[in-house]
């Protein structure tokens, strides 16, 4: 075992025979990221990426879920207090300070992109990373947890986990840019439509999993399959992921992360944005979302056979 020499804030970096394994390490608030979150991810995937004796990256998360978004104690900057919880509830992803505005300030879009920009940049190092990354979800990957989630190679989930992006409803649009890349246009829309989210079975169904075992299963099968992958020279690995991303990267990954990163930052400045943003300062984060919700029922997933609401 190697890698515990540095003393990240927001993860934990390992390596177990050819296997990194990067963990959040923010349990008690659902992993949600900080300004630290993308610089540290960025530094332990490229350790691993370097270190000869490293064939795979496994990303997962400590606690009760994955990832639950933006840590809203740090960039819901004189607009309540929030926390992230596996319900979506409290998660709102808002991204950084800089775009929470009063309306009658002056809002500079390059200094918002500028700041996003540089998140995305951090979370897209387990695309670009030479060696294949796995992403291991479970509970909750949601909001900005899923802009990092997408960017893996693989994801392997617990039949049971939520996932989705809660707050295309109103004051957000991924960053990321890539749910179209990894679920299609169609099935895309049909969550950025929405809001909705969709189950870890679901997510196996749609392809955007590669796996989705029951809850305990999923230690095991994701060390399966991470034991398989290092089990490849890792020239094969490098060789086989750079063909592959060769095909991702002509659809169109850099400019969907730029349109998507701009449009993230106008969805705070419409009027809808706006009056999101007053009742959250008035009433806070959990009234705001509830109310932002309550329209949709909160509206069930889709069907995995397309044909309408889940019953259960």
């Amino acid at each position: 075992m190697s890698g515990m020499d540095v003393d990240y804030r927001t993860l934990t970096y390992e390596v177990t025979g050819a296997i990194a394994r990067i963990t959040f390490n923010r349990p008690d608030q659902g992993n949600a990221i900080t300004v630290d979150t993308p610089v540290e991810l960025a530094s332990a995937v490229e350790r691993a990426d370097i270190d000869p004796a490293v064939h795979v990256i496994l990303l997962s998360g400590r606690g009760k879920g994955f990832c639950g978004g933006y840590d809203l104690s740090i960039f819901a900057e004189g607009m309540g207090q929030g926390g992230p919880g596996a319900d979506g509830a409290t998660v709102l992803d808002p991204g950084v300070q800089a775009r929470n505005h009063d309306p009658n300030r002056t809002w500079d879009p390059v200094v918002d992109y500028a700041m996003m920009s540089r998140f995305n940049r951090g979370f897209a190092s387990l695309l670009h990373a030479n060696k294949p990354t796995v992403a291991k979800l479970h509970g909750f990957a949601v909001a900005g947890g899923t802009d990092i989630a997408l960017f893996a190679d693989q994801i392997i989930c617990a039949d049971d986990t939520r996932i989705g992006y809660p707050p295309a409803r109103v004051w957000g649009i991924p960053a990321s840019g890539m749910w179209a890349h990894r679920l299609g246009d169609q099935r895309a829309k049909r969550l950025l439509f929405t809001g909705d989210l969709i189950t870890g079975r679901q997510a196996y169904e749609w392809g955007l999993a590669i796996e989705a075992p029951p809850a305990d299963e999923l230690d095991e099968r994701t060390e399966d399959l991470v034991g398989r992958i290092a089990r490849m020279p890792v020239n094969q690995l490098v060789m086989a992921k750079l063909a592959l991303n060769s095909a991702l990267l002509a659809q169109g990954v850099a400019t969907s992360g730029m349109i998507s990163t701009v449009f993230d930052g106008i969805a705070r400045h419409t009027p809808e944005g706006y009056a999101f943003q007053t009742h959250a300062a008035t009433h806070g984060f959990r009234e705001a979302v509830r109310h932002r919700d309550e329209p949709f029922g909160d509206a069930k997933p889709p069907r995995v056979d397309g044909t309408g609401p889940a019953s259960t």
